[in-house]
C-alpha cells in the first residue's frame, strides 16, 4: 500500500466518469464496459480513477475490485472508491480498492445546514462526530484517504474550516471541496478555497495535504469554478469525460486539462494527461453510455475545429493560429490524408488503425477488415472518422442477447412503411418477423419488439452523420426507459444505412436493459413497446 509523491506544479486529474458520470440518467455501465473505460483512462494518463461506489451493489463492488487488480498496477493510476461516512460503506470500499497498488478510500458527509436538516437530520456537533469516526476508520485501513464535505458551496465558511481541520486531524490526506449543486461563482469560489487553505490548521502549503475541486455545472460554471479553485491553490481536479454526471453534469476533464495546457504561461501548472488520447476517450465514453456529445462541445465536439464563416476560413488558410488556440492533432483529432478504399489491404488498414490508437490482434483485424471492405464498397474513400465509428460499432457494444441478422424496409408515399427483420435470439435461433409502422424506423422497431419482448418507452432518438458526403456513415443513439420510468438505457449504432444504424442502436439499448434488469423483471403481454417515429 502506497501513496504517490506530491509535485506542487502538477494538478492531479481525478476522473469520476465511472462513479459520478455513471449517475447520468441512462448512463448505466456493465462491469466489462467499466473495465474497458478504466483501461482507456489509464492510457489517457489520469492520476486517480474513482472506479465506483462499492457499497451500492455487488456488481459495482466486483467492477471496482477488477479495476483495482487489472488497472491499478504500480505503473497505473490510483484507484479510489466512494463511501458514505458509514462503517459498512467504508469497509466495503476497502474490499473494493485494496488490491490496487495505490488504493484510496473517498468518504463524504453533507455539511451544509440544508443537508444536515433535511437529509441526515444531524446537528453540527453530531456531524463532526460522524466525520471523526469515518475518517479515522478509513485511515486505519488505507494510507490514502479523501474526505468531502458535501455541498461545501452552501456550507457556513467557519464550520467548513472546522470540518476540514477535523478531517486532517483524523488522517485525511486529500480534502475535496464540492460545489455539489453548481451554486457558486468563480470569484467567490476562489476566495472560499484560498480562505480554507489559509485557515485550516495542518493543511496549508507544505503540509502534504492535497486540496481538490469537485464542481457541478448547473449554472454552466463548473470549469470556471474548478480553474478558480486551482488558481487559489487546489492541486486536484475531480472531472468526468465529456462532463457527464448528475443533472447538468460535472466539470469536463478535457476542458480543464486543455485550459491548463493552453494557458500554461498564466497558470504555470501542468497535468500528466496525454492529450492526444482525449478524442478517443470521449468517443468511447459516448458510445458506451449512449450519451451523445453535442457538436459545439469544447475540445471534443465535432465542430470544435470546424470553420464555416468566410473571414475565419481566410484566416485559417493564412495561418491556423488566427482562429485556433490549439491544434486538432494535440487533442486526438486527425488531419491525415491517407486514403483508404476498396483496393486497400490489411496492412494499410492495420497501420492506419495503429496511428489512430487501435492495436488489434490478427483475429480482431480480420474481423474489422471484413467490415471495412463492405464499407469501402459503399464509399469511394474511407476516412478516419469512418474507421473510428466502425471500431466503436464493432467493439464498444453491450453484451449481445439479441442480434440483428438482416433488415429489409419498404417505404415511400404509397402505402404504409413495412419492415421485415431477421433477429437472432440468445440461443442462436433466427426469427423472421414483419411489421407496419408510421415510418421506416417505427416499422423496424415494431418488428424487433415482436422478438425482443421487453416493455419500454423510447425517450430519445438522435441521428447524425459522422463523416462527409452523400455516402456518409450515419450514427444513431437512442435512449429507452423501463415502463415505470425508474431506469433508462442508451444504445448506439453506426452504418452507412441510417435505418440499419437505428435498429442496431435500438437493439443495443434493449440488450443493455436485459443485462441491467433481466427478462424476469417484466411479464410482457403482446408487443413490447409503442414507438412513434416518422
Amino acid at each position: 500500500m502506497a501513496r504517490r509523491p506530491i509535485d506542487e506544479n502538477v494538478v492531479l486529474i481525478f476522473d469520476t466518469t465511472l462513479r459520478d458520470g455513471e449517475q447520468s440518467p441512462g448512463a448505466t455501465l456493465s462491469s466489462a464496459e467499466k473495465l474497458e473505460i478504466a483501461r482507456q483512462l489509464a492510457r489517457l494518463g489520469v492520476d486517480i480513477i474513482e472506479a465506483g461506489f462499492p457499497a451500492a451493489s455487488p456488481d459495482d463492488l466486483a467492477a471496482v475490485q477488477r479495476i483495482a487488480r487489472e488497472v491499478g498496477t504500480k505503473d497505473g493510476p490510483t484507484i479510489a472508491g466512494l463511501a458514505r461516512a458509514v462503517e459498512k460503506d467504508i469497509l466495503t470500499c476497502w474490499e473494493g480498492v485494496k488490491d490496487a497498488y495505490y488504493p484510496r478510500i473517498h468518504t463524504f458527509l453533507g455539511t451544509s445546514d440544508i443537508h444536515l436538516k433535511y437529509q441526515t437530520g444531524l446537528t453540527r456537533a453530531q456531524a463532526l462526530d460522524v466525520i471523526r469516526k469515518a475518517v479515522t476508520l478509513a485511515r486505519s485501513l488505507c494510507d490514502d484517504v479523501e474526505f468531502s464535505p458535501m455541498d461545501a458551496g452552501r456550507t457556513d465558511p467557519a464550520f467548513l474550516v472546522e470540518v476540514c481541520a477535523l478531517a486532517v486531524e483524523c488522517g485525511a490526506t486529500t480534502l475535496n471541496i464540492p460545489d455539489t449543486v453548481g451554486y457558486v461563482t468563480p470569484n467567490e469560489w476562489y476566495e472560499t478555497i484560498a480562505n480554507l487553505i489559509a485557515e485550516t490548521p495542518g493543511a496549508g502549503p507544505g503540509s502534504g495535504i492535497i486540496w481538490s475541486m469537485h464542481c457541478h455545472n448547473d449554472l454552466g460554471l463548473a470549469t470556471a469554478n474548478t480553474l478558480a479553485g486551482i488558481r487559489a491553490g487546489a492541486r486536484q481536479a475531480e472531472v468526468t469525460i465529456n462532463g457527464i454526471g448528475e443533472r447538468a453534469g460535472n466539470t469536463s476533464l478535457e476542458e480543464v486539462v486543455m485550459a491548463l495546457q493552453t494557458r500554461s504561461p498564466y497558470y504555470k501548472l501542468r497535468t500528466n494527461i496525454n492529450t492526444r488520447e482525449l478524442v478517443k476517450t470521449s468517443r468511447m465514453v459516448s458510445n458506451y453510455t449512449g450519451i451523445h456529445v453535442q457538436p459545439n462541445k469544447a475540445i471534443v465536439g465535432s465542430n470544435a475545429f470546424a470553420h464555416e464563416a468566410g473571414i475565419h476560413q481566410d484566416g485559417m488558410l493564412k495561418n491556423a493560429s488566427t482562429y485556433e488556440i490549439m491544434t486538432p492533432e494535440s487533442v486526438g483529432w486527425t488531419q491525415s490524408r491517407l486514403v483508404l478504399g476498396k483496393h486497400s489491404g490489411r496492412h494499410a488498414l492495420k497501420v492506419r488503425l495503429e496511428e489512430l490508437g487501435y492495436n488489434l490482434d490478427k483475429d480482431a483485424l480480420n474481423q474489422v477488415f471484413s467490415r471495412f471492405k463492405v464499407l469501402a464498397d459503399a464509399k469511394k474513400n474511407v476516412t478516419d472518422a469512418d474507421l473510428q465509428a466502425l471500431m466503436a460499432d464493432e467493439f464498444h457494444k453491450p453484451q449481445e442477447f439479441y442480434r440483428l441478422v438482416d433488415i429489409q424496409v419498404t417505404c415511400g408515399t404509397m402505402g404504409m412503411p413495412t419492415a421485415t427483420a431477421k433477429i437472432a435470439d440468445p440461443d442462436g435461433n433466427e426469427h423472421i418477423v414483419a411489421a407496419v409502422g408510421v415510418g421506416p424506423v417505427d416499422a423496424c422497431y415494431r418488428a424487433v419488439d415482436q422478438v425482443v419482448k421487453m416493455p419500454n418507452t423510447l425517450t430519445e432518438y438522435s441521428v447524425h452523420s459522422v463523416t462527409e458526403g452523400i455516402d456518409a456513415l450515419g450514427e444513431v443513439t437512442v435512449r429507452i426507459s423501463t415502463p415505470d420510468g425508474s431506469r433508462s438505457f442508451g444504445g448506439y449504432g453506426a452504418d452507412s444505412d441510417i435505418v440499419v444504424s437505428s435498429v442496431k442502436a435500438y437493439l443495443a439499448a434493449l440488450n443493455r436493459m436485459i443485462a441491467g434488469v433481466g427478462t424476469g423483471q417484466f411479464k410482457p403481454e403482446g408487443e413490447a413497446a409503442t414507438v412513434e417515429l416518422k
